[in-house]
């Protein structure tokens, strides 16, 4: 009997090796198997769902420039950073970037990337509105309307390829790119902007925003536009204007919003640029009005130069400055009706800058803390 067990002991022992071989030998014939496979199901992790992003943000940045003042991206890193880390994706490396356009639009990639144009900031009229337009912008990375638009569409027909483990190939990253930003030019379904419209209030008002912040900015939006003969810029995709601002209100009754940080001082303390009437800015040559304008075509690089705008002086910036009481406040020019339209969406058709380079903005979580409570925010 002790014979008989050590006998299976043995071949035990002589067949485990051979065994974990013949399993070496099939996990490479089904990873092999997987190269040129094409991919039917489009399952991302955060650090594709993030090189996509920074492939889109780079064509995004490409088109319109990038505002090379380091204390506007501070700032308006630190409104973003209270709000997103009170999201549902904290841990992601979110990302924002001010574009230098007088364009009024703001535009989300995947993975954390949040551009709001020169434009957009000159519109609004206090950190609420901000947080606001944040918030709604920051809705759409985190229940990724994008990747699930593409998730959504014939895979097949992209010709996407995986790789050993199940991976995709960098071919597929970029071709999955190319489709986010041409997605992101059509805007989102009426019902993704209804969406990022209710959870945003709702993420804007937990930080200790007044959640009408993005409704005014609407509403600023809607008087701008009171000329033109086609909806325009931000937020030009369903719904109509005046129902997503009776669908606001509405929601913030009905949930008890109740926050009523508006920070207007702090605002314009900071950001100080007027917005242009719509028939003050010109536009880009046809075929070349990169995201916002629906062309799919990319712009080359040297006609995103012509009649840009001069880039604003760079100058200091520090947390101090927001700590220091305001001194007499500049008449808000938060409201400019155009004189007409020529039919095209001027705000997206709007040239960029030159500069397409990020500006690095490095907070701390003490920053960020001081930041909130000086704006007695929750």
């Amino acid at each position: 009997m002790k014979r008989m067990w050590l006998a299976g002991v043995l071949a035990l022992a002589v067949a485990t090796p051979a065994a974990a071989q013949i399993s070496g030998i099939l996990d490479k014939a089904n990873k092999a198997a997987l190269v040129g496979k094409k991919v039917l199901d489009l399952n991302l992790s955060e650090d594709q769902e993030r090189q996509i992003g920074a492939a889109v943000s780079e064509k995004v940045r490409l088109r319109y420039g990038v505002v090379q003042d380091p204390a506007v991206h501070m700032y308006v890193s630190l409104v973003g950073a209270l709000v997103t880390r009170a999201s549902t994706r904290p841990g992601i490396a979110w990302q924002f970037i001010i574009l230098d356009t007088d364009g009024v639009n703001a535009f989300a990639a995947p993975g954390g990337f949040i551009h709001i144009t020169r434009g957009a900031l000159a519109l609004m009229g206090s950190e609420a509105e901000l947080a606001g337009v944040l918030a709604h912008e920051a809705i759409h990375v985190t229940e990724k309307h994008t990747i699930n638009a593409i998730r959504n569409t014939k895979l097949k027909d992209m010709g996407l390829e995986m790789v050993p483990g199940g991976g995709l190939t960098k071919d597929a990253i970029n071709k999955i790119a190319g489709e986010a930003y041409n997605m992101i030019y059509a805007g989102y379904s009426r019902g993704e902007e209804l969406e990022s419209d209710r959870l945003g209030i709702v993420l804007a008002d937990q930080v200790g925003y007044d959640p009408k912040g993005l409704g005014g900015f609407l509403a600023a939006l809607t008087a701008r536009n009171k000329s033109a003969s086609e909806k325009q810029g931000l937020f030009a995709s369903h719904p109509e204007m005046k129902e997503r601002l009776e669908k606001l209100d509405k929601m913030i009754v009905d949930q008890k919003l109740t926050a009523t940080a508006v920070l207007a001082d702090r605002y314009r303390a900071v950001i100080t640029y007027q917005p242009k009437a719509q028939t003050e800015i010109t536009q880009v040559a046809a075929g070349t009005s990169g995201l916002a304008g629906g062309a799919k075509a990319e712009p080359k690089k040297d006609e995103t130069k012509k009649d840009e705008a001069e880039p604003p002086k760079k100058r200091g910036f520090s947390l101090g400055d927001l700590m220091k009481p305001g001194g007499e406040e500049k008449k808000s020019a938060q409201v400019i009706g155009s004189g007409g339209s020529r039919g095209v969406d001027t705000e997206r058709g709007a040239p960029g800058g030159g500069n397409p380079a990020i500006v690095v903005v490095k907070l701390t979580a003490v920053d960020i803390e001081r930041f909130r409570v000086h704006g007695k925010l929750r």
